[in-house]
């Protein structure tokens, strides 16, 4: 953002504002730095009985309408409820479905935000987009475009972009990824505008309520048995008890299980003979390595592996040393893909099938891929 400012001057850029405080901020800062501000909002999918999707209600649109009338820049809205629909919550559905535990944000950054969106803008002749994620890019001549993590370790997204591009990236503002929280508020107070004490949402935005109950409403139920990891497979108290369908449940989940006698932990899923595992002990779900596919390295090249880099498997653990392993061909669903072996130097909590997977070298965002 620093050095965007220098040639924000005659710069047409289109901010994604959703009504809160940090897009907000982020068209402020950009108004102020000289460029030609647009100010987009994205209407999504909504399930019709809910009536609202979190990241676009109708109380956010007004909100995100009185703040680009506030600092007096144009606004639209634009409608994208059936590519929404298609890319994101069908995708999350599918992969629902196979058993793994997807981003959907992840997919809304490539698919919508930083897909749909820009395609959009650039066809309208802008130079830019941006939105309020706490991430930072740089753009060099000869190294291209990098991401790096934002300054509120707290607060960082990067996680949610790593299926980012360099043809995306070149055409992409962080404004507020140089600032704290507590730092974007105090500008919301200082540019005098309402969403300075905004709450936060960190939930998936089409989901009202619990995610289990949204997928009952979409996926069928497929009863089975819940299995003790720890009992020989003739023990005749190795059944627990019931499940509902296998795509209910994830990876280290310890509630909503509904046995007795407890804490349980899901540990895996055996879709072969339809059987959730599940186990007592914590210690089952540590796992020294894992695999990843559908890797995307965000500077358009693969590093010369094996790297040494700090690993996060969730939005919210703590980075991990490990090591990143030379690629290899194997079969997944009748298909040839090529995936990589990432091993940890210390055994890692709950590695779930379908989350993602990045690396980082220090405060720079290398890639990210999906875990198998």
């Amino acid at each position: 953002m620093k050095n965007a400012t220098k040639t924000g001057q005659n710069k047409k850029i289109i901010v994604a504002m959703s009504g809160g405080v940090d897009s907000s901020v982020a068209a402020a800062l950009l108004d102020k730095a000289g460029f030609d501000v647009i100010g987009v909002f994205m209407k999504f999918w909504k399930e019709r009985e809910s009536g609202e999707n979190r990241c676009c209600s109708l109380e956010s649109e007004k909100m995100a309408r009185l703040i680009a009338k506030k600092i007096g820049i144009p606004f639209y809205v634009v409608n994208a409820e059936k590519e929404f629909k298609k890319k994101v919550v069908d995708y999350f559905l599918k992969e629902c479905k196979k058993g793994n535990t997807s981003n959907p944000c992840v997919v809304c950054n490539k698919e919508i935000k930083f897909g749909l969106l820009l395609e959009k803008a650039l066809k309208l002749g802008a130079d830019f987009i941006a939105t309020g994620h706490y991430a930072q890019t740089s753009l060099a001549p000869l190294s291209g475009a990098r991401l790096f993590k934002a300054k509120d370790g707290n607060k960082d997204q990067s996680y949610f972009l790593w299926q980012l591009n360099q043809k995306q990236l070149k055409h992409i503002l962080f404004p507020i990824g140089e600032y704290t929280k507590p730092e974007v508020r105090k500008l919301a107070k200082k540019f005098k505008l309402p969403t300075a004490g905004t709450p936060e949402s960190q939930e998936v935005c089409f989901v009202r309520g619990l995610t289990a109950d949204f997928l009952k409403k979409y996926l069928k139920t497929k009863p089975g048995n819940i299995v003790d990891k720890n009992l020989p497979a003739q023990a005749s108290n190795k059944i627990l008890g019931k499940h509902q369908g296998l795509w209910f449940y994830t990876i280290g989940q310890r509630k909503g299980i509904g046995l007795s006698g407890g804490p349980y932990y899901v540990i895996a899923k055996d879709f072969k003979n339809n059987n959730l595992i599940v186990s007592k002990n914590k210690k089952d779900l540590l796992q020294k390595e894992l695999i990843a596919k559908n890797i995307n390295w965000i500077s358009g090249k693969k590093p010369k592996l094996p790297i040494k880099a700090r690993v996060k498997i969730r939005y919210r653990t703590n980075l991990a040393n490990a090591t990143l392993n030379r690629s290899y061909t194997t079969i997944l669903e009748r298909s040839k893909i090529r995936v990589y072996r990432v091993v940890f130097d210390r055994p890692q909590r709950a590695v779930t099938p379908g989350q993602s997977v990045v690396f980082y070298l220090g405060r720079k965002l290398l890639g990210g891929g999906i875990i198998i």
